[in-house]
C-alpha cells in the first residue's frame, strides 16, 4: 500500500494538505517549525518561555483552524514569520511602557581597568549586556536583527516578512551592528565582524 513520505513534501504542499484536514501534514509542519517559533517568540517577548510557548501554540491553532488564511502565493516560511511578527507587534502595543522599564539600558557598566580585554570578561556578562542593548533598540531594528542572526532568515526572506526592500533590510542591519558595536565598547577588541560571529554561534 502506497504511503506518503511527508518529510519530503514542501512546506507549501503540506499547508495545502492541512486545508484538506490532513493531520499528518499538520504534524510535519509542527515538527519543522515549533521549536524555531518558540525560540523566536522567546527572544522577541522579553525571554518569557511560557509566553513563547503560548504564542507558538496560538499560531499553530490558527493554522489548523483557519488554513484558508495562508496566502498560497507566498513562501510558507516567510508567511509564517510574518504572522509571528504581527503577533509580537500586537503584544508590544499592550506593553508600550516596556521601553522605559524592562529594557532600559544600564549605563553603569564600567571596566575594572583600562586594559581589560574580551578574554578577561565573563561571557555571561557579555550576553547580558548584549540582550540589554538589543532590547533597547526600536522594534524594527531588533526584529530585523533577530530574524537574520538568530533565526537565520535570508535578506530576501526578511524583506518579504517585513514588506520592505532588500536594501532597507541591509541598511537596518548595518546601523544595528553599528549601534551594538558602540554600546559594547566596554568589551574591548570586538569589531563588528567578530561581534557577528559571537551572536550567531
Amino acid at each position: 500500500m502506497f504511503s506518503t513520505d511527508y518529510q519530503n513534501i514542501a512546506d507549501e504542499a503540506l499547508m495545502a494538505l492541512v486545508g484538506k484536514k490532513d493531520q499528518r501534514a499538520f504534524s510535519e509542519l509542527y515538527d519543522r517549525y515549533a521549536d524555531r517559533l518558540v525560540n523566536y517568540f522567546y527572544r522577541m517577548l522579553w525571554k518569557d518561555r511560557e509566553k513563547a510557548q503560548d504564542f507558538m501554540h496560538d499560531l499553530f491553532a490558527k493554522l489548523i483552524n483557519k488554513p484558508e488564511l495562508y496566502d498560497e502565493s507566498r513562501n510558507f516560511k516567510t508567511w509564517l514569520f510574518s504572522i509571528a511578527n504581527n503577533m509580537c507587534k500586537n503584544e508590544y502595543r499592550k506593553h508600550e511602557v516596556r521601553k522605559n522599564t524592562s529594557y532600559e539600558i544600564r549605563h553603569d557598566v564600567k571596566g575594572e581597568s583600562g586594559n581589560e580585554t574580551i578574554a578577561a570578561m565573563d561571557k555571561s556578562a557579555f550576553t547580558e549586556k548584549l540582550d540589554d542593548v538589543l532590547g533597547a533598540l526600536d522594534e524594527v531594528k531588533r526584529t530585523t536583527f533577530i530574524m537574520r542572526y538568530r533565526e537565520e532568515l535570508s535578506i530576501k526572506e526578511i524583506s518579504d516578512v517585513m514588506e520592505c526592500s532588500e536594501g532597507t533590510v541591509k541598511s537596518r542591519l548595518f546601523y544595528t551592528l553599528k549601534i551594538l558595536n558602540e554600546k559594547l565598547k566596554v568589551f574591548e577588541g570586538i569589531g563588528a565582524a567578530v561581534l557577528v560571529l559571537q551572536l550567531i554561534l
